[in-house]
């Protein structure tokens, strides 16, 4: 007898908050907000809040100022997406070693094909792989299609797992506005309120021609198909193709000598180049990362003349970069990364 098929949905809980936190451990259990360049009077908008800011009513998409005002204790962080594709790339590395299909949604999220008779045990395990090989913590969507795994991760978050199928469907959903549905916004609800649909039962049950007059012959019906659940199941392989290869060392000792400095970065640098060499594709830029104590960073990079697997040109662009800051603090980190053609 055959396994059962399986959608699973992976979303990392608050993933740039937690990247963030991970590199800033006393930030643990603070409000943190991370957008723009971390200024909040500059003209920009949250991209992640951390859970503790968000009871304070601080979302993606809301202005920095407006962030600032709501959740004044909030610790404001610049977005650093080098970073945050760095430890995605890691997570769904991680997901391919599990024997399934994984199709990348973005940074944070993957949808998982695998036929199995224990979904949640495999969720469990994904739950596990993801916390190993990052520190991240993610929540696990389970269900018949990808709508209703998709779905099922809001249930589950923050760090849970969650079924959603056909056979509870109406009892997690009927009930329910139609924004509560993968696809539908708060615009588009509205207009359903509107016309008299003000639940997923209720357009689950509407007239599709009369959906089709007032939404359109495409979007009307395919409001109806999602409030019955009805979605696509196949999950795509997405092909993993890194964008860089980096290392980078923590001291427990602050640096303070500038040929130590040095010596570091070059080791770290002939650590990169054999990265570089082994993932068979030449490198385009060099990055240095130094963080200064107690948490200061601060990157500066540089454009090859040409893409090289060389060792020596990687290292000899590292120095390089490294010329470009001021030493004048002890360092608590060094990074080094090469990034592909794009």
């Amino acid at each position: 007898m055959s396994a059962t098929a399986w959608v699973l949905h992976v979303d990392l809980d608050q993933f740039i908050a937690a990247v963030e936190v991970a590199r800033h451990p006393e930030l643990r259990g603070r409000p943190v907000v991370v957008g723009g360049n971390g200024d909040p009077a500059e003209r920009a908008v949250v991209a992640t809040a951390s859970y503790e800011a968000r009871e304070f009513g601080v979302r993606s998409g809301l202005p920095l100022r407006l962030a600032a005002k709501r959740c004044p204790e909030a610790v404001f962080l610049p977005s650093d997406p080098p970073a945050y594709q760095e430890v995605s790339d890691r997570v769904m590395a991680r997901l391919r070693e599990f024997p399934v299909v994984v199709e990348v949604l973005g940074w944070d999220e993957a949808f998982l094909g695998v036929a199995t008779d224990d979904p949640e045990g495999l969720a469990a395990e994904v739950r596990h792989g993801v916390a190993e090989a990052t520190g991240l913590s993610c929540s696990v969507g389970i269900g018949d299609n990808k709508l209703r795994a998709k779905l099922a991760t809001g249930f589950a978050k923050p760090a849970g797992i969650f079924r959603l199928t056909q056979a509870n469907w109406w009892d997690v959903m009927a009930g329910r506005a139609p924004d509560a549905l993968w696809g539908i916004g708060r615009k588009t609800a509205k207009k359903l309120e509107e016309a008299g649909w003000t639940t997923v039962l209720e357009l689950a049950g509407a007239d599709p021609a009369d959906l089709a007059s007032r939404f359109g012959p495409r979007l009307g019906p395919w409001y109806r198909l999602l409030a019955g659940g009805i979605g696509d199941a196949e999950v795509t392989a997405t092909p993993y193709v890194a964008r860089s290869r980096g290392r980078e060392t923590t001291f427990q000792q602050d640096l303070t000598d500038a040929g130590a400095i040095a010596e570091q970065v070059g080791l770290l640098a002939g650590r990169v180049a054999e990265d570089v060499a082994a993932e068979g594709r030449p490198a385009a830029r060099v990055e240095v990362k130094v963080r200064f104590a107690p948490f200061l960073t601060h990157t500066h990079s540089v454009t090859l003349p040409e893409p090289t697997s060389d060792a020596g040109a990687i290292g000899q662009a590292a120095r390089e970069v490294l010329g470009r800051f001021e030493l004048t603090r002890p360092v608590r980190l060094l990074g080094v990364r090469a990034e592909f053609p794009r």
